[in-house]
């Protein structure tokens, strides 16, 4: 009842700043850093749980909370709770050069003035010397708000070179502010090192806590690519059934989605079972309502068999495929496939009659091939509807350190197949069939390369 109360009071008042009257300057200067401070932890707890539309008022109480700061003196810092809260501040992506300007005024005891000195540099894109300044402090010693963001940063300066410590860290930014922006952060980037640590169970356990608390979060796009790179990375550890657990908590749409994009990745990696399975899933739907047909399907479950057995049914399946529902990249795909699986069906070319130059182990790509490689492949929406937090680019193991602290953090590494040419390498392509097979993994590889640069 408090908080809620709070929580109505700190509304109406932003109400009041959010107006163009005359007395927005006054009430604004009257109010005290910390107030201003608490009031945008609050409207990013609304925007955690998915409230977007409260994103714009988070953007104005930056500003505001920049403002006020930015004109506050050493007499305003005398109150602990305003140093505490300018701190908080720079954590929850205010503007470094504000934090710096206004600690250099402050007079604070030297554990405080060396959280400062780790969020300047952890804002300005110094890691190695925040984590150094950060090192001896114990967020478990400090007030409640402060020590959920402090074990925050440091969980997130110390997710690559040290991720049992980031996870420990990240856990205690949980217990600190369940419910929270700084919670949904902590619990998307503990995804992300689980994966890389092989942790199975603590993967699952994360997801399964996301999905039931920040789904709608704007910031779930970083949590989806990392959550299908861990379904790929772990598919010998989690269960479908597990999968399925994770999953059913997701709106029909969102789960779909996801199915998808684990079809497509498993496909392209090879793992049959899982791609059937994932794109099962996807064709299924919930509520009577079913995806049968959906192209996206049909595709990703033909890749990983494109030269199997099946070949005919999988050249039919292929050709029924409606190539207008697809997306320029996936297009591409399925003309690759299609290549490939009429090549695996073709009788094999005579012998030339007398001393054949050796065949190139890898020849350019066909004209088609090469051209869609640069294309934007996925064509599948971010789980959300948001705009995804990742540039276009393959996941990476680590990324440097971001100035926000909501930022997206580390992810696993996409795991792409070997390559075809280091197989072809010891093949003797003097051979018509052993050329044909070496044309037929190129091509497939040529697909690999496709798919891992292509936006998720």
């Amino acid at each position: 009842m408090k908080r809620a109360a709070l929580t109505s009071r700190m509304m109406a008042l932003l109400l009041l700043l959010a107006t163009a009257s005359p007395s927005v300057g006054l009430a604004q200067d009257a109010l005290q850093p910390y107030q201003l401070v608490r009031s945008l932890q609050l409207v990013q707890d609304r925007i955690a749980a998915g409230d977007h539309a409260a994103m714009p008022m988070q953007a104005k109480l930056l500003e505001m909370t920049d403002a006020r700061l930015r004109a506050a003196d050493a007499e305003d810092f005398k109150d602990a709770k305003n140093f505490r809260a300018l701190l908080v501040y720079g954590m929850s992506g205010g503007n470094p050069v504000t934090v710096e300007a206004a600690v250099s005024r402050a007079a604070s005891d030297p554990q405080n003035l060396a959280i400062a000195k780790g969020v300047i540099d952890y804002l300005n894109g110094r890691p190695g010397e925040a984590i150094e300044a950060l090192r001896p402090i114990d967020p478990m010693t400090l007030p409640g708000d402060l020590g959920a963001f402090l074990a925050l940063v440091k969980g997130s300066l110390l997710a690559t070179d040290q991720p049992a410590a980031a996870l420990t860290l990240l856990d205690e930014a949980k217990l600190l502010s369940p419910g929270t922006l700084v919670e949904e952060a902590a619990l998307r980037r503990s995804v992300g090192i689980a994966v890389t640590q092989g942790d199975a169970a603590r993967f699952a356990l994360a997801s399964t806590q996301y999905v039931e608390r920040y789904l709608y979060s704007p910031y779930a796009s970083q949590f989806a690519d990392s959550f299908v790179s861990g379904v790929i990375a772990l598919h010998m550890s989690i269960s479908q059934d597990k999968l399925a657990d994770i999953t059913s908590m997701m709106d029909p749409e969102r789960e779909k989605v996801i199915y998808l994009r684990i079809a497509r990745r498993a496909a392209i990696d090879g793992m049959s079972d899982l791609s059937a399975f994932a794109s099962a899933r996807a064709e299924q739907g919930r509520d009577g309502n079913t995806n049968q047909g959906d192209p996206r399907a049909l595709l990703y479950s033909s890749l990983s068999t494109v030269t199997s057995d099946t070949i005919e049914d999988v050249r039919t399946k292929l050709g029924k495929i409606d190539r207008g529902k697809l997306s320029d990249g996936d297009r591409a795909l399925l003309d690759a496939a299609q290549a490939i699986a009429g090549e695996v069906v073709a009788p094999p070319a005579s012998l030339p009659v007398a001393n054949p130059a050796p065949a190139s182990v890898v020849p350019s790509p066909e004209p088609e091939i090469a051209a869609a490689s640069t294309t934007d492949a996925a064509g599948l929406p971010p789980v959300e509807g948001a705009v995804s937090e990742k540039p276009a680019v393959p996941s990476q193991a680590a990324a440097p350190a971001a100035p926000n602290v909501f930022a997206p953090a580390t992810d696993a590494a996409t795991v792409l197949p070997a390559s075809a040419a280091a197989v072809a390498a010891s093949a003797d392509t003097t051979d018509p069939t052993d050329a044909a097979m070496t044309k037929t993994r190129r091509q497939l590889d040529l697909i690999d390369q496709m798919l891992g640069a292509a936006p998720k």
